[in-house]
């Protein structure tokens, strides 16, 4: 195609102003990067949706000063997530408890229109983003310069004749939902598992202390029962400070049943009554049946334009990793957008987006499908056997819980050779400049470069040097209490991490993960090197030192 000589109007065009395109909204504008923020819909949607996100999610609000320990918008239960069926017996317990090796609780509850608020006035207050509300991308061309995208103001808003206009981008986003417009306009496919269950959502608000009523329920389950499998969690804090919790409950629905008719009042009332909710003690905030799906694209970037969130995959929610899913798209999209854009790096940087994030995201599809296969079954021998399996393996490992999952990211911008490479970060508290705070909040985030008891730029090359400082990067020694370091590593956190590693030397990426480790300057050279030529580095006199 040939190059439009039209001025660019944008850096980056994002479709889609949920969690995940105004998350990257925000991560572009922090480096002041030109954002135009397109949603179809003029008014926020005030439902919830998600429910729930993991301690890689929390690390990442922190970034942008949300607590997930003090913010309104966000509560957590100390407790096991439970698996039973119907006899009540335990089927699988799941650690949902223990303080993650990330530095924060495995798992949040939070109120998804409250925190979207929270996001999204943060955006509004950067003079780098412009918010566009009540338009819809209905064209997109791109050329080797850059991304036309033809707007109109949404028709089911305003009707046919509303206004149009055209945008100019260096790049763009789609984070448009699973029905993208921007995945269609590339001709992106889909690759499709052929997972379809309809589940009808429930999302209360008690007028009671709903745990105290109940107090041999756990605060999240399962209830694999073949007469009706049930999931019943929080739905986050109370709409005002003093009130009950929010609670949500999910039905599958069976065969043979009216989706419209298990979304009525009367139907939704009458499921809960076993719960002991009635119109006279909870107020029914939301009911809608979802179809639960597993997909994904086979390409998240094609040219100069890239998607994620659900317009890239789609899992059932039954190990809570859809949101948190596509809010680690928008930070990996983030940080390698902003090097091209800066001229850091060239276009090849984001074949790792895809390669990295759609291996990710299908390892949680599978997993989440998985315990979709546990839990959505309706027949009773099969349920039975189940059953009988399932409490036999519990008592075999001693009614222990599993460790939540762990997973790699797929081929990219970090060195396989090395251990715990490709994984989040571990991350502890340490002391710094008289500030005791987690490792991110006290000493920063980017391109960090750690040695344990060593100078960890004396371990690189002069051309690894200046590679870091293009990347803005710096290096951080870390020690024990009186070690003599800047930063001092005051629960023994790093030194268990890197003992059991068996490393020295870490190099930290701006989206928390691990790109190379090893025990010796020569073998961490070798390794920042095979990290550094996957970045598509630019070009310049200062990289050219060896």
């Amino acid at each position: 195609m040939t190059p439009s000589t039209q001025a660019a109007d944008t850096d980056v065009a994002i479709v889609g102003a949920g969690p995940v395109g105004t998350l990257l909204a925000i991560l572009l504008g922090q480096r002041g990067k030109r954002v135009t923020l397109i949603e179809r819909w003029s008014t926020h949607y005030d439902l919830p949706r998600a429910v729930t996100f993991d301690h890689e999610i929390a690390r990442i609000l922190a970034t942008l000063g949300i607590d997930a320990e003090t913010d309104p918008s966000i509560n957590h239960h100390d407790e096991l997530y439970y698996w039973r069926n119907a006899k009540g017996e335990n089927l699988q317990i799941v650690d949902w408890q223990s303080q993650s090796a990330s530095g924060w609780r495995v798992r949040y509850w939070f109120n998804q229109p409250l925190l979207e608020k929270r996001l999204l006035k943060l955006a509004g207050g950067m003079p780098e983003i412009t918010m566009m509300r009540g338009w819809n991308a209905v064209a997109l061309d791109q050329d080797a310069e850059g991304v036309t995208l033809a707007l109109q103001q949404n028709p089911e808003e305003v009707g046919p004749d509303g206004a149009r206009r055209t945008i100019r981008a260096k790049f763009a986003a789609g984070t448009d939902g699973a029905n993208s417009f921007v995945r269609h306009a590339l001709g992106i496919e889909n690759e499709d598992k052929g997972y379809f269950f309809d589940w009808l959502i429930l999302d209360m608000l008690p007028k009671f202390d709903y745990r105290a009523s109940r107090p041999d329920e756990p605060a999240q389950w399962q209830l694999c029962d073949p007469r009706r499998p049930t999931t019943i969690v929080p739905g986050g804090p109370a709409p005002q400070p003093g009130q009950p919790d929010r609670r949500r409950w999910e039905f599958m629905v069976l065969p043979g049943e009216s989706v419209a008719e298990m979304q009525t009042p009367e139907r939704a009332w009458e499921l809960l009554q076993p719960w002991g909710l009635t119109p006279e003690n909870a107020a029914l905030e939301r009911a809608a049946v979802y179809r639960f799906q597993a997909r994904w694209a086979k390409q998240w970037h094609k040219g100069r334009c890239l998607i994620g969130g659900d317009a890239a995959h789609l899992m059932p929610p039954f190990a809570g990793e859809g949101m948190c899913a596509g809010i680690r798209d928008a930070v990996a999209m983030a940080w390698r957008l902003n090097l091209i854009l800066e001229g850091k790096a060239g276009l090849g940087l984001l074949d790792s987006y895809t390669s990295e994030r759609k291996d990710h995201a299908c390892h949680y599809i599978d997993f989440s499908q998985e315990l979709g296969s546990i839990i959505c079954i309706a027949d009773e021998a099969e349920a039975a056997a189940r059953d009988a399996r399932m409490i036999a393996e519990l008592q075999a490992r001693g009614q222990r819980p599993v460790p939540t999952d762990i997973c790699h990211l797929g081929p990219g911008a970090w060195c396989a050779a090395s251990a715990h490479a490709g994984e989040l970060s571990v991350q502890g508290v340490v002391e710094h400049k008289g500030r005791c705070d987690r490792f991110d909040q006290a000493v920063g985030r980017g391109w960090v470069v750690i040695g344990y008891e060593a100078d960890p730029l004396a371990a690189l090359t002069p051309g690894q040097r200046a590679r870091l400082e293009l990347l803005e990067g710096f290096g951080v020694q870390l020690c024990a209490p009186g070690g003599g370091c800047e930063v001092i590593d005051t629960e023994g956190t790093y030194r268990h991490w890197l003992t059991e590693i068996d490393a020295k030397y870490v190099l930290i990426r701006p989206d928390f993960y691990v790109a190379a480790t090893a025990n010796s300057a020569e073998a961490f050279q070798q390794r920042v090197d095979a990290v550094m030529r996957a970045l598509d580095l630019a070009d310049s006199p200062a990289l050219a030192a060896e």
